[in-house]
């Protein structure tokens, strides 16, 4: 019983270990993937109403130096979208086109090319454009290959066409993305528009922290020119958010099982080691020994039983994490999931509450079998051995 209760410790442990582990890292991964796309704070037209057209602003609308001195803030960069249809012989597809400018942060479509390589936007206007696995596979297009795309304006009864071709292929995973979204030189967005180079559709911030999100758009709104609107991309994509923040209760729920689980198997090892050495209890006492210093005997036994489980807890549960970290050897569904393998973040601050809060919380529990003693009369404990 003794080794079952420690089992139970170590699986106990495991198990809240893996629970955090993956929802943090989870969250992390469609966090990042959704920032990609859109930034942590978006700076746009006031009377945009959620458009996908943007509506020009011009570049020294906002004054960047001052945002960016406010600590927390990383990066901000220009962009314009605009809605696009592409064409090939047998069919067409509804994209959005994304024109960002030099001053763009590639990294993330870095880190999520499959094919090709990004061109990065420089002084004269480039017809390169990077794609998703999705649209490259609806299209059949591959990286090289030459990509018709035509936009419709209000006040013109022809479309017009561009011609870009496919420098890269990105692959994220977010469905919802993937679909739809062509990152393009912010050129061609202005010239179709008919703006001047000084005028774009919008900025994104980049933040340093994004626990400290709310607050740096809340600063970044309040510094801008009235006309203008900022909003965080938790905002934008709020349904996305509510549902990661559901993750929370889900993580809840296991470590207060698994705590209890542990709680009960401590519990009934003490119990059974007081059972076990009743005699031995009746003798403590009946030679002086005060209940309060029997029960610290029994205790600390228990806490060096509770101290083992999480020592072999902790050894298999961040092993196993480090290793589909590095492996990836637990896949996912990436059409259910937006990603391809289960994901991993150890937070070394989570791991070491975790184990004060099981170690105290278990201990503390143990004052309630440990009263039992109180109650053995060495008399009869003597004679019942």
């Amino acid at each position: 019983m003794i080794k079952i209760s420690v089992y139970s410790i170590a699986i106990s442990i495991v198990v809240m270990l893996l629970a955090i582990a993956i929802v943090t890292g989870f969250k992390q991964e469609i966090r990042d993937k959704v920032v990609g796309f859109g930034g942590h704070i978006q700076i746009s037209r006031f009377d945009a109403n959620q458009s996908i057209e943007s509506k020009a602003i011009a570049k020294n609308e906002i004054n960047k130096e001052q945002l960016l001195a406010q600590q927390g803030m990383e990066h901000i960069q220009a962009y314009a979208n605009k809605a696009g249809i592409l064409r090939n012989e047998d069919q067409i597809y509804g994209v959005v086109v994304k024109g960002v400018d030099k001053d763009y942060d590639w990294s993330f479509f870095e880190k999520n090319l499959k094919e090709g390589e990004i061109v990065k936007k420089t002084d004269t206007l480039s017809n390169a454009v990077l794609i998703s696995a999705k649209i490259a596979s609806a299209m059949q297009l591959k990286v090289g290959d030459l990509l018709r795309t035509y936009f419709i304006n209000p006040n013109e009864l022809q479309p017009r066409g561009r011609r870009f071709y496919v420098s890269g292929i990105y692959k994220t995973g977010m469905t919802q993305f993937d679909e739809r979204i062509i990152i393009a030189d912010i050129e061609h967005i202005q010239q179709l528009n008919m703006w001047g180079t000084d005028s774009v559709g919008g900025f994104e911030a980049i933040v340093s922290d994004f626990g400290e999100i709310d607050e740096l758009s809340r600063f970044v709104y309040e510094n801008i020119d009235y006309n203008l609107f900022a909003e965080s991309i938790k905002e934008i994509e709020p349904q996305l958010f509510d549902w990661l923040s559901l993750l929370d209760m889900n993580v809840l729920v296991i470590i207060t099982l698994m705590i209890v689980v542990a709680i009960m198997n401590i519990i009934t090892a003490l119990l059974i080691l007081i059972l076990e050495k009743t005699n031995f209890i009746g003798i403590l006492k009946a030679i002086g020994f005060s209940t309060i210093a029997i029960q610290k005997i029994f205790i600390y036994n228990a806490a060096y039983l509770i101290i083992k489980g999480l020592f072999w807890g902790n050894l298999i549960g961040i092993s196993l994490c480090l290793i589909q970290d590095k492996f990836k050897l637990i896949c996912l569904d990436e059409e259910s999931y937006y990603m391809s393998y289960v994901p991993i973040q150890l937070d070394w601050l989570y791991v070491v509450a975790l184990n004060l809060a099981t170690m105290l919380l278990c201990v503390l529990v143990l004052l309630i079998p440990s009263l039992f003693i109180s109650r053995i009369r060495p008399i009869k404990a003597i004679r019942f051995a």
